[in-house]
């Protein structure tokens, strides 16, 4: 268990740091969709205009943006997150980045400046339990399924499921599965309340499983359950637990809240 209980440890240090970095999810002041607005970003000089498929930048010199190190003087087209290679705007030491979900175009503002960024004290968590290291099995559906579930910025979106994975709860020999996504890797993911969330946790968290072998055989570590960007910042969209997904089981494991001073 040292081996484990070692790595855990490591893995929590690595989520603090991550956290608590300049442009981290703590640093995150808002998320403006570009349809909601008129071309103008709130606090950012320049002109943010979606044509066909992608979005324009127009800024002056004196404004002091530029985009991917590169000072703006004109017009420039920029690449989404989801893009191999995302743009990346700076505005003084702010970091501005375009998304897009669900065919729609939002720019997001990173301020190491940010409240939350000096509130921030760490992450609160259950000690390591390895009984809440479990065996799994995922069962893929025939076809990847997509359901909308609400995110939490109050709307519904689309959320890909690959399959389940099945496990076993410790001491009551119960057996669940929950549903799961699939990453390009083989990796699996998956968006779960139980029955500490809202109380002794946040109102639902987020685990990720190892690509399943050909058996389907995986492990489910609770332990390293993880908190969604949203505990951190109130402008993240994270997707809330699909049907299915709100275990009626405590699972006093992994991540709980986010310490602030």
């Amino acid at each position: 268990m040292s081996s484990s209980l070692d790595d855990w440890k490591h893995w929590r240090d690595e989520r603090v740091v991550a956290a608590r970095a300049p442009h981290g999810p703590l640093a995150l002041t808002g998320t403006h969709w570009l349809a909601d607005l008129r071309g103008g970003v709130p606090g950012v000089p320049g002109r943010w205009e979606q044509q066909d498929k992608c979005v324009v930048l127009t800024a002056a010199a004196h404004d002091g943006l530029a985009v991917d190190g590169v000072a703006l003087d004109g017009s420039v087209k920029l690449c989404p997150d989801t893009a191999p290679k995302p743009s990346v705007i700076t505005h003084g030491g702010r970091k501005l980045i375009l998304i897009l979900r669900d065919g729609e175009y939002a720019v997001r503002i990173y301020d190491p400046a940010s409240a939350a960024r000096s509130a921030f004290a760490g992450i609160d968590a259950h000690p390591y339990d390895e009984q809440w290291a479990l065996p799994a099995r995922f069962t893929a559906y025939d076809e990847d399924r997509s359901v909308g579930v609400r995110n939490a910025d109050g709307r519904e979106r689309p959320l890909e499921l690959a399959g389940t994975v099945a496990f076993t709860v410790p001491d009551s020999g119960e057996e669940l599965t929950l549903q799961v996504s699939r990453a390009g890797d083989g990796s699996l993911s998956a968006v779960f309340a139980d029955a500490t969330s809202g109380r002794e946790s946040f109102g639902f968290r987020f685990v990720s499983l190892a690509a399943p072998d050909r058996d389907g055989a995986t492990v489910l570590d609770f332990n390293r359950a993880y908190l969604p960007p949203c505990a951190f910042a109130d402008h993240f969209i994270c997707p809330f637990p699909p049907p299915g997904n709100r275990l009626a089981v405590a699972v006093p494991a992994g991540e709980t809240h986010v310490f602030q001073h």
